[in-house]
């Protein structure tokens, strides 16, 4: 209020509210544009060029690329690997989160920083370890190859690698809701005389479903589709430890775009179907994600 103002008696007038979000239109139309495009660029072109490589010869062509046995191993290694990396990452993601919200020790940030440890080391870094640890040429691996239980350029490594790589998935989408739900329910259960397995399974276990869900969705798509890791500990052995993804670098690499592409295309394929899962799931229990993010 100005001092002319205050002294005749008048109020300046007062300035218009305006939310932070509120942009002009102008402005909306722009960040959508530029949102889509980039999508379209940098996920709908490369995923429709896919497709079209793969059926540029005929759909017979494809399927007959896909019918070849080191297709179908590549295929069947895949699948097995996720369906191995992901239950374990799965519970000890758990183990991870439910160690570090609801227990108070010394170490706890330093816990935090190893479970983040493979956003920012290197697959290739990671495999070359693997390598070093489990090899032929060292103490462990010499004995266990011994033994008859190779882990380098065998199903163990592609399981370990794949597993150090999608470790931090399922932990990190599980503290944060963790975190936020305290232990207030848990303890109530404990004081009615339930056991710790079941105040798991009844308390714990349904307000942390969603991020779980999430958690173990991502980790499925990068066990499927990590390469870097794998590649060091698989060996790149045809049809023995080749997965999709060095399937189709090994395809691609001899000039058959159609094998390639076709590879490429059912790994795409199989990362939609995940993603559609995920949606319908979405979908179909609206009312209880949201009530679980409320909380």
């Amino acid at each position: 209020m100005s001092e002319t103002s205050f002294q005749s008696g008048t109020s300046a007038p007062p300035r218009r509210w305006r939310p932070v979000t509120n942009e002009s239109r102008p402005v909306r139309i722009t960040l959508i544009v530029v949102s889509l495009f980039l999508l379209a660029v940098l996920v709908v072109a490369p995923l429709l060029v896919v497709f079209a490589e793969a059926l540029a010869k005929g759909t017979q062509a494809a399927i007959a690329s896909l019918s070849q046995p080191d297709a179908r191993s590549a295929v069947r290694l895949t699948l097995l690997v996720a369906a191995i990396t992901v239950p374990l990452n799965a519970v000890f993601g758990v183990a991870a989160a439910w160690t570090i919200t609801k227990f108070d020790f010394k170490g706890k940030a330093f816990l935090i920083t190893l479970i983040d440890l493979p956003f920012s080391v290197s697959p290739v870094v990671a495999g070359l370890s693997l390598v070093l640890l489990f090899g032929a040429n060292s103490l462990l691996g010499g004995w266990l190859v011994a033994q008859g239980f190779p882990i380098i350029f065998a199903l163990p490594g592609i399981v370990l690698a794949s597993m150090f790589v999608t470790f931090p998935f399922v932990a990190r989408e599980l503290i944060p809701v963790m975190v936020e739900q305290g232990k207030t329910e848990e303890e109530a259960a404990l004081t009615l005389g339930a056991s710790g397995w079941r105040i798991f399974l009844t308390v714990t276990l349904p307000n942390i479903k969603w991020a779980l869900l999430y958690g173990v969705l991502l980790s499925n798509a990068r066990a499927m589709g990590e390469f870097g890791a794998v590649a060091v500990v698989s060996g790149k052995i045809r049809g023995v430890t080749a997965t999709m993804p060095i399937a189709i670098e090994m395809a691609y690499n001899e000039f058959l775009s159609v094998a390639a592409f076709s590879m490429a295309g059912v790994l795409a394929a199989l990362a939609l179907v995940t993603l559609i899962l995920k949606t319908l799931l979405e979908w179909r229990y609206a009312d209880q994600l949201a009530t679980s993010r409320r909380h």
